[in-house]
Order: C-alpha cells, then structure tokens, then sequence
C-alpha cells in the first residue's frame, strides 16, 4: 500500500516507544505506576479518577456548560448532575444498597446518565439492559442481575410489562416519557421534568464508601450466540477508559515534533455526534464517560440517519462524530452526496466491529479536514483498550492500534506459549479496564480469566512497535482443505470495492474441502455492481483459494447487533447448501 499523502514529509519526528515513555513519564499528564489488584500486579493512570464517583465530582466542575442535547432538550452540567443526585439520595431512601442492582432500560435520553450515576452514587450496581431487546430477553436481564429496580422508558417498559411477574427480585419500576401506569413510579416525580433540572437544589452526594475496587458495572455482552452474560466492571475499570482520547491526542502532537498544548478552560467545548448507545461499553465509558471528565457536549439521535446527522452536525457545531464503522461510510457517504463540507468537524472515529483501511482513504477524500481515528475493544475491557489516529492511523490502516500504555498484550499459539512480532496466535489482554468476571458464571469466568489475563478468542499479531491487528475471531475463521481464511482480510478487499458499503465472509459448505468463503455484501445507494463483478475484483487482490465463491447482494445493510457486529447466524442460511459440484456461484 502507498504511503497515505496525510502523511506530512519528515513524520514521525519521534519514534513512537520515546512518545510514550515522554508522556508516561513520573510527573506528566499521563504518569503510571504499578499497584496490587487482587494479587496482580497492575499499571494504572496516577491521575485517572479512581472512581465514578470522582468523575462525577469532575463533572459537576464544568458547570453551566451544555452537556446533553436532545431533540429541543438541553441540559447542563449541573442540571444533570443536580439531577442524578436527586435520584441518588431517592434510591437509598427508599432502600436501595451497595452492591444492589439498579437496572437500566431505555433508549439514549437524557435520563439514562441521570439514572446510571443516580444508581452508582447510591452505591448500587449499574445494569443497563440493551435497549433492543424484547420483552422476554429484558426480562431474562432482570431475573439475572437480580435487579431490585427497573428505571425505564416507555418503550421498554410496554414490552416488559408482561414479563414483570416473572422478575420476582424486582421490587420497584421508575419510568418515563409514557403516561402513569399504577405499576411504576414516574422518574419525574423524583427529579422533575428534564427542563427543570438546572433548578434542582445543590444535594450533597449520598455517603456511601466506595473504592477502586468495588464492582460498579453489569453490561451484558453482545450474546450473537447463545445467553448474553454479565459482565462485572469495577470503579477502576470503568474510569480508566476516560484518559484513553486525550492521552492519544498529546502522542500525536509528539509523533509530529509538537508539543501537546497544555489544557485550555476558555477554549470551545468539543461537541460529539453520539450514535452508539449508552447501553454499550462504548457508548457509556468511552463518549460519555469522555465527555464528563472532559467538559464536552454530547448530541443524542432518536434512530440514526445520515441525513439528520448531517444537519446536527451543522446545526451544533460538532466536532466529532462516529460510532461503528458503517454508520462512519454512511456518513461520509451522505456528505459526499449533499454537497457538505462539514467544517466544525475534524474527528471522525470508530470501532466495535472491524474497520477496512479503506475506510481511511474514503474519509480522507470526502472530510479531508477530519483526523480519522479506531480502536479495538470489548465489552470485558471496559472499552477501549488500543487506540488510533492521526498519522499513526494513516501509516497503518488496517491495523487498531498500539495498547493504551496501562494495558498489556500478548499473542498466544495453541500450546499457549506467546509468539513473536508478526505472527497470528490468539489475542489475550490485561490491564486495569478488565473486567473481574462474569456474573453469577464462575464455569465462564474460569475459562476466559486468569491470573489478570483474559483470552479474548480473537485472532491478532502486534508489529515490533506493539501496533495490533485483528485478524479475525477465532470461531469465524474458515478452514478450506486445510487452508486457513481469514474473514476479516476478505471482507477488508470486499470494502475496498467502490461500490460496496457492508460485507461479510461466510462458510459455504463444500462436499471434499470441508468450507470455502462465501460473502454476502450491500451495496452504496445506486450502486449496481453484480457479483461477478465483485468477485472478479477480489480475484484481484487474494489468493485464489480465499477468494469468495458465492456471492449475494443483500438488500440494504447486514444485520448487526447494538455493538456493530454482523449478526452471522441468521445470516448462515443463505450458504446452507453449497452450490453445484461446490462450483462458483452468484446470487442477488
């Protein structure tokens, strides 16, 4: 691959491991020492917040400045934080202790971080439940967690009234945006309506100890097969994310031989497009979490559509925005297509589901202003655990970046013995953003965890400087007559085809070779690239034998999940039987 011309004459003026060792230097912004964690030696930030709570406390210190936008709503700072107390100080008046669960369900509304840290402030546990579940698998979240109360917008709380008897931990319903129902309390009555938050009084926060180490979080993984499971963040885990974006940021002012300008109060709040839900780890510790420790406004979408982002992007002044890698093509796409320039914007970033380095080129071309950035995460690492951007991200485009300086990583081969630079093994990770477990799942817990490391099932290699890249997950490689295929790859040279948006790599059944690759791929708005043709093109860039032998336009985008990930199990039915004599075929 050519080198991207964003790539200035003379770049890096510092190798990236002295960067490092500058900014995590004792002193510095981003100082770190090595403290004990349940017998395990860890590195933390020093100047990270050891808990939500402090967090909050941090947040509370921005003030007047707007913090959520939604539809005509706007809430600062302290109408937010005035609020969430409020309901804080309700909670454990009426019973509500540590360790508690305090469930979660609700589409992004201004109510949902009220109700997150009105649950950790009072000590409780933090359940947020996917907001596109139905009835009974909202249900299954409550009866797992245990939650003794439910916090719910209408919506969700119509799907799960059915299901309410059959959550018998569940002793209290709070609920908004629908009319009263005798079953549940109107959140407003608590807090008021959202407008009147700025008027709330200035309660002190409930006095409840809370450490580093207390569990703070239950998010449920993504579940694209079999039961979602629990996934327990403590205090520590949670807010070590928050120092990811701005340590980033100060690396590649040093990559480019600058100094990282020194933090200014009086300059323009950043304001971030948030797409990807609070219920997601993503959404919740790196936009939201990031937006709090930082001053920044965060604009909410009823549904995504590109068009209305657009116009948001415009009309807030955003200077960021993002979320999974499509809704990224989608919203350069549709800039492309309106004729808009998007000026305010410099920051377009994106993970939870693989990212083609195509899509930096494509960025580059049509927002040539914003700094493209990626990482790599899961919900048991809180987040982001490898971040990327800027020119780093431009040199190395399919990769996800270096590990966060606080997060270690190493490839293992199947004996488990750790691999060398450049060789593919499984993926395992430890630092202080992981999870501690599985809830009520030791079986699980035991398999996945040890000793401070978990094995995260994803196939990757890290260069010499530890940039890491994701090859594929280790259960959807395919094995065509011994051959191993990576999907990721295929789907990557699928993305790069001008008419392609959205694309999967699939096993299509074959009667001697075990699997070959199949793909199922959407394409652009008025695109009408055939299959042949988007086969002849990967013909062009793979191996023969990766080379997809099916191919089948879908109509609109692929199925995904919250978390961005291509639902493949609905999708494994379309290559259920293989073609003739397993010969190359196309469908539309």
């Amino acid at each position: 691959m050519s080198p991207d011309p964003r790539i200035p004459a003379g770049w890096p003026a510092l190798p990236f491991r002295e960067a490092e060792a500058r900014l995590t230097a004792p002193g510095g912004p981003f100082a770190i020492t090595t403290i004990d964690i349940c017998g395990v030696p860890t590195r933390i930030w020093e100047k990270a917040p050891p808990t939500l709570r402090d967090l909050f406390r941090i947040a509370r210190g921005h003030g007047e400045k707007t913090f959520l936008v939604y539809q005509d709503e706007r809430v600062t700072f302290t109408g937010f934080t005035r609020a969430a107390t409020t309901l804080a100080q309700a909670l454990v008046a009426s019973g509500v202790r540590k360790g508690d669960r305090v469930a979660i369900a609700m589409r992004n509304l201004p109510e949902w971080p009220v109700s997150y840290f009105g649950a950790l402030l009072a000590g409780a546990i933090a359940t947020p439940l996917n907001a596109w579940w139905t009835g009974p698998e909202l249900a299954y979240g409550l009866q797992h967690s245990g939650a003794r109360v439910l916090i719910a917008d209408g919506e969700r709380f119509a799907r799960l009234a059915p299901h309410l008897s059959e959550c018998p931990a569940l002793e209290r319903v709070f609920t908004t945006r629908m009319e009263p129902d005798p079953r549940a309390t109107p959140l407003a009555d608590i807090v008021g309506r959202v407008q009147d938050w700025g008027a709330l009084p200035d309660r002190p926060l409930p006095d409840i100890a809370l450490d580093p180490e207390d569990d703070a979080t239950l998010f449920y993984t993504s579940g694209t097969t079999g039961k979602p499971k629990g996934a327990v963040g403590t205090h520590r885990a949670a807010a070590t994310t928050v120092m990811a974006y701005p340590y980033s940021a100060a690396r590649s002012f040093l990559r480019r031989g600058e100094a990282p300008p020194k933090p200014d109060p009086a300059a323009p709040q950043r304001v971030a497009l948030l797409v990807i839900p609070l219920f997601h780890v993503t959404g919740c510790h790196a936009s939201l979490g990031a937006a709090l420790y930082g001053g920044h406004r965060l604009v909410m979408m009823h549904r995504w559509d590109a068009h209305e982002a657009l116009d948001l992007i415009e009309r807030e002044g955003c200077t960021s925005a993002g979320g999974v890698p499509t809704i990224a093509w989608q919203l350069a796409t549709a800039a492309r297509e309106a004729g808009r320039g998007l000026p305010s914007l410099d920051a377009v970033t994106y993970g939870g589901a693989p990212a083609a380095g195509d899509l930096v080129r494509t960025l580059g071309e049509i927002l040539p202003r914003v700094v493209p950035g990626t990482g790599w995460g899961m919900t048991e690492t809180s987040a982001t655990f490898t971040h990327h951007q800027g020119e780093d991200y431009l040199a190395r485009p399919d990769s996800c970046g270096p590990p966060l300086p606080v997060c270690e990583v190493r490839i293992l081969d199947p004996l488990g013995e750790t691999l060398p630079p450049g060789q593919v093994g499984e993926l395992c990770v430890k630092g202080p953003n992981i999870i501690r477990g599985y809830w009520d799942d030791p079986r699980a817990t035991a398999e996945v965890f040890s000793a401070g490391w978990l094995r995260t099932g994803d196939l990757a290699r890290v260069d010499d400087e530890g940039f890491l890249t994701i090859v594929d997950r280790i259960k959807d490689m395919l094995i065509r007559g011994g051959e191993n295929i990576y999907c990721c790859e295929v789907e990557n040279v699928l993305y790069a085809h001008p008419d392609v948006i959205d694309a999967v790599v699939l096993p299509v059944p074959h009667p001697t070779l075990g699997e070959e690759p199949g793909a199922i791929v959407a394409l652009k708005e008025g695109a009408a690239a055939g299959p042949e043709a988007i086969r002849a093109f990967a013909a062009e860039r793979l191996a023969a034998f990766k080379v997809p032998v099916r191919i089948v336009i879908w109509d609109g985008l692929l199925p995904r999940n919250p978390a961005g990930k291509v639902l493949r199990a609905g999708l494994r039915a379309v290559f259920a039987s293989p073609g003739q004599n397993g010969s190359p075929s196309s469908g539309r």
